[in-house]
């Protein structure tokens, strides 16, 4: 287990388009001596050329302008050595992870799997009421983490900074291959996320309610409601069965 690491990944964008990265940020979790998990001192940012001008709508958000990423290489050149790190890498993590897999394809990263902490979070603390990094992080306050290296807020290395502290809190409460396979499914929803049972516990719908939401079009509504009615089921009592009356 010793050296194994996992690679936390934040990428910020000119809009979206399937090369429109403008930065990429890391931030490295790795095992030490004791089997426990820590964020290291391996981190860094890179900008990046998106061929195309940034939108007003995405530099609002991480204000990296055209001429900040004028002369940067392109994403296929920034890519590989930061996703295909020499040794040791046994997953890339994000939060919601699915944002950045769409540009960080399995022909830049080897095929490795992707650890999504915000899924990971809905399973583990699922008492907190808001699950984007930057509420976790005032909600769970990680040991360790730095406040000033975790800003600004919505630039690629800080925010990979602090998911990476999320991350190593959850790979010290479950195991590796727990969480990637939590991050292979639809996330489990702690609470109704729309609609007239907004904010209810799935344990407070009733099966109508259950049913119908099992056959949403949202991917994770269909998941959780379709687990709760399993969850009932397994509890359900067991049918008695009469015993055959015997042939005198």
């Amino acid at each position: 287990m010793l050296n194994q690491r996992v690679r936390v990944i934040d990428l910020e964008t000119a809009g979206d388009g399937p090369q429109d990265v403008c930065e990429i940020g890391w931030q490295d979790v790795s095992v030490d001596v004791d089997g426990r998990w820590q964020v290291t001192e391996e981190r860094g940012a890179l900008l990046v050329n998106p061929g195309r001008p940034i939108s007003p709508d995405t530099m609002a958000v991480h204000h990296i302008r055209d001429e900040d990423v004028i002369g940067a290489p392109f994403w296929k050149e920034v890519a590989p050595p930061v996703l295909k790190p020499a040794s040791g890498v046994v997953a890339l993590a994000a939060h919601r992870a699915a944002f950045e897999q769409r540009y960080c394809r399995p022909s830049l990263t080897a095929g490795v799997q992707w650890i999504c902490t915000w899924k990971c979070a809905l399973r583990l603390w699922p008492h907190l009421h808001r699950f984007s990094n930057q509420m976790l992080r005032y909600q769970r306050k990680p040991e360790g983490l730095v406040h000033e290296i975790g800003l600004p807020a919505h630039r690629a290395m800080p925010d990979a900074y602090v998911t990476a502290h999320h991350l190593r809190d959850m790979l010290n409460q479950a195991s590796l291959d727990q969480l990637m396979a939590w991050s292979s499914q639809p996330a489990l929803l702690p609470r109704v996320p729309a609609g007239p049972e907004r904010g209810k516990g799935w344990d407070q719908l009733n099966l109508a309610a259950l049913n119908e939401l099992a056959t949403n079009r949202d991917a994770d509504i269909r998941f959780t409601a379709r687990a709760e009615l399993g969850r009932r089921e397994i509890q359900l009592p067991a049918p008695v069965e009469v015993a055959q009356a015997k042939l005198l």
